[in-house]
């Protein structure tokens, strides 16, 4: 998820192996790869709360935020190095607020996200059925609890994404902390953090009940932090602070 600019010469994206790659040179490889690592994580993490809602006892809270936590980290470990791994809008939105992304390539890494969520839902419908909305996000309680929820999660992980980015080990990190934050939140508000895991199930099977709580809340925390994270006391002299200016 790290970006660095090279002068007048342009941006580059950091590859995994710590080698530089031109990002013009690799811009559809990279809208790709978040849509397919969007796609799967919806496939696996939506696919588990259908099955929890199909299949009582069987698959449970647990194994569902598991799902979530391990779906993301395949998906940074896997393709962190071709396109920063961020399958979710409001950390794409998040890194640019932050000086870590040019705003030039954010809509079509939304737009690459918010497709590849909507054929992860498709893939869902096709292999579990159309049970449970197909793991669509709907608040429990009242919507403030949950958009509260939304905004306090996603604040900690794009926290979180964005001091362990580029480190090893990240893919680890960032999966624990969306499995943990599923495990506490997921009862309450879905723990979605993340517009485009909401809004695949909601296209697909229809359930759309509060479903602006999913964009307002994930957008707002992540701009928060990335506020915060642009405080010069925030750095910690290793180029985690505000690394593009």
């Amino acid at each position: 998820m790290a970006f660095e600019r090279e002068g007048k010469r342009g941006l580059k994206v950091r590859a995994g192996n710590g080698t530089h790659r031109p990002m013009l040179g690799w811009m559809r490889r990279e809208w790709l790869a978040e849509a397919a690592g969007t796609g799967a994580l919806v496939l696996f993490g939506t696919g588990a709360a259908t099955m929890a809602q199909m299949h009582p006892g069987k698959v449970t809270h647990g194994m569902v935020s598991a799902a979530f936590g391990l779906a993301v980290m395949a998906c940074i470990e896997v393709l962190g190095g071709v396109s920063g791994a961020h399958i979710n809008p409001a950390v794409t939105l998040g890194m640019a607020w932050g000086g870590r992304f040019p705003w030039r390539e954010v809509p079509g890494y939304v737009a690459s996200q918010l497709l590849g969520a909507v054929a992860g839902s498709l893939a869902v419908r096709a292999v579990v059925g159309n049970g449970g909305c197909l793991g669509a996000t709907v608040p429990s309680g009242g919507w403030l609890q949950s958009l509260g929820l939304e905004w306090l999660f996603t604040f900690l992980l794009f926290l979180a994404a964005w001091r362990v980015s580029g480190r090893p080990l990240a893919g680890v990190v960032v999966g624990s902390v969306v499995a943990m934050e599923a495990m506490v939140g997921g009862p309450i508000s879905g723990a979605s953090m993340n517009p485009a895991r909401s809004l695949g199930p909601a296209v697909v099977s229809g359930c759309w009940e509060g479903h602006w709580v999913y964009w307002v809340g994930p957008v707002l925390g992540a701009a928060c932090a990335a506020w915060l994270v642009r405080r010069p006391w925030f750095h910690d002299g290793e180029g985690n602070g505000n690394e593009a200016g």
